[in-house]
């Protein structure tokens, strides 16, 4: 847990600390690691690039919370949102032959706090076209070898794990056949406990439950990073689906220590599909009572005009400071979390 810090008394008697939370050793070590990100990437040819925090459009996918901010410009007020990542301005970036880009930002998410979770937060995302997404993984291996080297750490060569193998193995079910009454039963048994607040034909919500609360817990362990990949195709997000029976998502997580740091794609390219996808992820936020999110109409455009074949990851740099430094939260990581903002 983070060390308690002395308290200041503010005029007004509310009781507020100023100082930052995470302490010198661990600002050092962010400023090394994001300085070993810029060099590992400088050396690949890989162009460092900026996009807007604050946009018109954002991530329709119903597990992700934006934050919403009013905004007055050219005499009117009008909804603008903080990007939850930079993905959909820097597939623009890459339909307009950016070649391979990546970015060091602030990301947003709404109602996420907690001892891995924080509102703001610090995230890498690359792109590199023409590769899929097993190459990726590649490359993200390459990425925690140089900073565990630089670091004087020691990983493991990272495991492959298929979603399906991942569950078949630590909760004993098929996530890509199993019915959601045995998911849920499988789920209560194991936690000992029935779950309220879920519908029971919710299969998407039952499959997270399980995947966080009996598989997660098992992944990366003992210094050994893991990519858990080959989704279920309802949880492609903005992946490719690769047909087969079943069919599975070109989707991929790493995990190191149990805690998942990054989420990767073979990116998906058509329009035409990209469409479908947000009217399901609207629906489903209508069913679910979230608000609704309009689709991208810049990045729709920038589909039509033609995304190259690529491959791309988001990998969260306070979670990575966490398992580098052994950290049990993440306000240990970083300098001003939300209670210190």
């Amino acid at each position: 847990m983070p060390r308690e810090r002395p308290r200041q008394r503010a005029d007004d008697g509310r009781t507020e600390d100023w100082r930052p939370a995470a302490d010198q050793e661990q600002l050092r070590l962010r400023a090394t690691v994001l300085a070993e990100l810029r060099a590992f990437f400088h050396e690949r040819g890989v162009l460092e690039v900026e996009t807007p925090l604050l946009c018109r459009a954002t991530a329709s996918d119903p597990h992700l919370a934006s934050l919403a901010v009013r905004l007055q410009a050219a005499g009117k007020t009008e909804t603008w949102w903080l990007q939850t990542s930079p993905e959909l301005a820097m597939k623009r970036l890459l339909a307009a032959g950016s070649g391979p880009i990546y970015q060091i930002c602030k990301a947003f998410r709404d109602g996420e706090a907690g001892c891995l979770h924080n509102p703001e937060f610090t995230l890498l995302e690359w792109y590199r076209p023409g590769w899929d997404h097993h190459r990726l993984m590649d490359e993200v291996e390459d990425l925690l070898s140089r900073l565990s080297c630089r670091l004087g750490l020691t990983l493991a060569s990272a495991e492959r794990l298929t979603y399906g193998e991942a569950f078949r193995r630590f909760a004993g079910v098929d996530p890509h056949r199993a019915a959601c009454e045995e998911l849920r039963a499988r789920f209560e048994a194991e936690v000992g406990a029935a779950v309220e607040g879920v519908e029971a034909g919710d299969r998407e919500a039952w499959l997270d439950l399980v995947l966080t609360h009996l598989v997660e817990p098992h992944l990366g362990l003992d210094g050994r990073p893991l990519f858990l990949h080959d989704y279920p195709a309802s949880q492609a997000a903005l992946a490719r689906v690769r047909p087969g029976d079943p069919p599975v998502a070109e989707r991929f997580e790493l995990y190191l220590e149990g805690i998942e740091l990054a989420n990767g794609y073979h990116e998906l390219t058509s329009p035409r599909e990209q469409r479908l996808r947000w009217e399901r992820d609207r629906h489903r936020r209508r069913r679910l009572g979230l608000p609704d999110v309009a689709p991208d109409d810049r990045l729709l455009a920038a589909l039509e005009h033609g995304l190259p074949p690529c491959a791309g990851v988001a990998l969260g740099v306070d979670r990575l400071l966490m398992v580098l430094s052994g950290a049990a939260t993440i306000e240990e990581v970083q300098a001003f979390p939300l209670d210190r903002a």
